[in-house]
């Protein structure tokens, strides 16, 4: 009775630590995704923060602060800032057909 519990705020960057941890969590991102890029976007900075901001930087060619800003929670990056960004980090988008989203014309 009256011990204290000491609690940590839980960070994704704790699970992010191997290639396998990574490309799951993008992929449920990617399929999470409500439509407009949140997401998607929030698991680029994870991603990111996860194997070093100022390498992707340099990888991609954009500012350090520019992607802290375009993969933040109000960031509205460019799609082409996105792939860059997907591209350097060495993912991949996958696409699939989903028959709930597609009507007979």
């Amino acid at each position: 009775m009256g011990s204290k519990i000491a609690l940590r705020k839980w960070d994704v960057l704790d699970h992010l630590k191997t290639e396998e941890d990574i490309e799951l969590y993008f992929d449920a991102c990617v399929e999470e995704d409500p439509g407009d890029g949140s997401l998607i976007r929030a698991a680029l900075g994870d991603i990111a923060r996860a194997r070093g901001m100022s390498q992707l930087a340099r990888d991609t060619g954009l500012a350090r602060e520019g992607l802290y800003k375009a993969l933040s929670a109000e960031g509205n990056p460019e799609f082409a800032t996105v792939m860059k960004v997907i591209k350097a980090l060495g993912l991949k988008l996958h696409g699939h057909a989903t028959t709930s989203n597609h009507s007979a014309a």
